[in-house]
């Protein structure tokens, strides 16, 4: 019950405390840890646990198109378009960021805090694997496993799998599996 009610008012945050927030986000660091979830029902719907273990990161990136580095000088024979088509989503590159900096520990999932006409706010969940609580704790000791180590970095997260394409199944979705590379290597 009091989950539905968070999720209720998270559909329409107040614009004050949204404002005054932003104002804060803006000054910290890029990507900060957390003590607590800003969004306690979606992280707890995405597996967070108030545990050791479980640590809660708050990353803000820029908006807009990827561009490419200009070139400074001289004549280039095949000069690139300065637009970069990047097949991944923000969240994707949020999670991916907060992995580099966390070395020790893996994304579980992620969800999206807030957004003006510059940047954009995700919290991400990270799992320490090492830890004996996770080691021991039935539901999460999955992420323990060999296989999924760095699994942030070969799109295995939710946001990863939904850039890659993944979240369709059966017609239509012929060429997307197990991967699109792999497609492009079977029709050689």
């Amino acid at each position: 019950m009091l989950y539905q009610k968070i999720r209720q008012l998270w559909k329409r945050p107040s614009p004050e405390l949204l404002r005054e927030r932003l104002i804060q986000w803006r000054k910290e660091p890029s990507i900060i840890r957390v003590e607590k979830p800003t969004r306690l029902d979606r992280a707890r719907s995405l597996g967070y646990k108030a545990k050791h273990g479980f640590v809660i990161v708050r990353t803000r990136l820029l908006r807009g198109g990827r561009q490419r580095e200009l070139f400074k000088s001289g004549r280039r024979s095949k000069h690139r378009r300065r637009k970069k088509i990047v097949g991944k989503n923000y969240q994707t590159i949020a999670e991916e960021r907060v992995a580099k900096k966390f070395k020790n520990m893996e994304v579980l999932n992620s969800y999206p805090l807030a957004k003006d006409g510059k940047q954009v706010w995700f919290e991400i969940i990270l799992v320490d694997p090492m830890h004996p609580r996770i080691q021991t704790d039935k539901n999460i000791k999955w992420i323990t496993r060999p296989a999924n180590q760095s699994r942030v970095h070969r799109g295995l997260t939710s946001a990863g799998k939904k850039s890659r394409g993944l979240r369709k199944k059966g017609q239509g979705a012929e060429k997307i599996r197990p991967s699109q590379r792999a497609n492009k290597r079977r029709a050689k």
